[in-house]
């Protein structure tokens, strides 16, 4: 036996007569690093089972209350484990239980009357049966934990990209990063209230801040420009929802391409007034519906160089009122209802804001933004 005389494999001996329980209880011991648990009632060993880790269970067929194959039957049905060996003790003539037994999880067998050497084989080579289990699920484990590691190393890498394009995008843009922090926790406050997944919510975080990424193909004289755009020029500032979607959409990231998704639909009206597209309703993904909502509170409740914050009581009035033609009804409730998240993010970014920014320079007046 390959295993630790610290730790020896532990044998559960399960029988009500004490002349058999003692034998076998003997002839596990004698074994290299084995240990045996004597029980001489079913219900007792089964708690016992129930609550450790046995790594070998000998078990007689006959047994007053609970017999052999409803012992297994439990063990089985409340372990859900596979690797447990079970030995059953049965005489020789009751074939028909042995095939029952293999059909409740019985591994093997042993004959009475109990012969020593075929016993101390039989469950040799159970335990090494087990062993080779153990060994199997901790490579395993090991394996799922590296992959689990270079998970999460991809996650951070795709973080840092995400956070590089939303900066650059930024940086045309006088938006601060502040404002990327707060829509895109306002996006999976909204999506956690809608009852989505938390593999969804966090996703959608991570790709919340790219939704502006196209700006980054609009020119500096209209993405700059202070004062109103013309109509021409507002609609070479339109393109940047799919400017944003084709830098994103190929990627083999799922992140990145729930960013392009979100980039191309963000500006989707729910009554289909808005743009690139003009979708209506549930042809705006649900990402893209969500973070319409996210993005224009932060905007409406942002101070800007170009506008004061608006007071709060006007901004929840504004989506009230976009409800069922601007915004989904739905993810504007998403968002209301949860208002104490709400506040505790604003708190939280401000402060963050505060913390890490000098104040930024002067800009030009922009009396409009799309």
């Amino acid at each position: 036996m390959n295993r630790s005389p610290e730790r020896p494999l532990q044998v559960a001996v399960v029988d009500d007569t004490q002349l058999n329980l003692m034998l076998m209880s003997k002839l596990v011991d004698r074994l290299e690093h084995a240990s045996a648990k004597a029980f001489d009632q079913p219900t007792a060993a089964l708690a016992w089972c129930l609550h450790n880790e046995p790594d070998l269970v000998i078990v007689d067929y006959m047994m007053p209350g609970m017999d052999g194959l409803a012992f297994i039957r439990a063990l089985r049905a409340r372990r859900h484990r596979d690797d447990l060996p079970i030995l059953m003790v049965t005489a020789s003539h009751e074939r028909n239980v042995r095939y029952e037994a293999l059909d409740c999880g019985a591994s093997d067998f042993l004959t009475k009357p109990i012969d020593g050497r075929e016993f101390e084989a039989r469950v040799r080579n159970m335990l090494k049966l087990r062993e080779a289990h153990l060994a199997s699920r901790e490579r395993t484990e090991i394996l799922a934990d590296e992959v689990r590691k270079a998970t999460a190393a991809i996650v951070d890498r795709e973080r840092e990209t995400i956070t590089r394009l939303s900066r650059a995008a930024e940086f045309r843009d006088p938006e601060t990063g502040a404002h990327i922090q707060r829509m895109s926790h306002y996006s999976a406050l909204i999506a956690r209230q809608l009852g989505h997944a938390p593999d969804f919510v966090d996703a959608l975080m991570m790709a919340a801040p790219m939704h502006d990424v196209g700006k980054l193909g609009i020119p500096d004289t209209i993405l700059l420009k202070p004062g109103r755009l013309t109509a021409d020029e507002f609609a070479v500032m339109k393109q940047h929802p799919q400017i944003g979607y084709d830098i994103l959409k190929e990627s083999s990231s799922s992140i990145l391409r729930l960013g392009a998704s979100i980039a191309l639909t963000h500006h989707e009206k729910f009554d289909g007034s808005g743009y690139p597209h003009g979708l209506t309703g549930r042809e705006i993904p649900i990402e893209g519906r969500i973070v319409a909502v996210a993005d224009v509170f932060d905007a409406l409740t942002s101070e800007r160089p170009y506008k004061p914050a608006w007071p709060l009581s006007r901004a929840i009035a504004l989506l009230r009122e976009g409800r069922g033609n601007h915004f989904d009804g739905d993810c504007v409730d998403g968002l209301l209802q949860a208002w104490d998240d709400v506040q505790e993010i604003r708190t939280r970014s401000f402060m963050t804001e505060a913390s890490l920014r000098s104040p930024p320079p002067p800009e030009p007046d922009r009396s409009r933004r799309p």
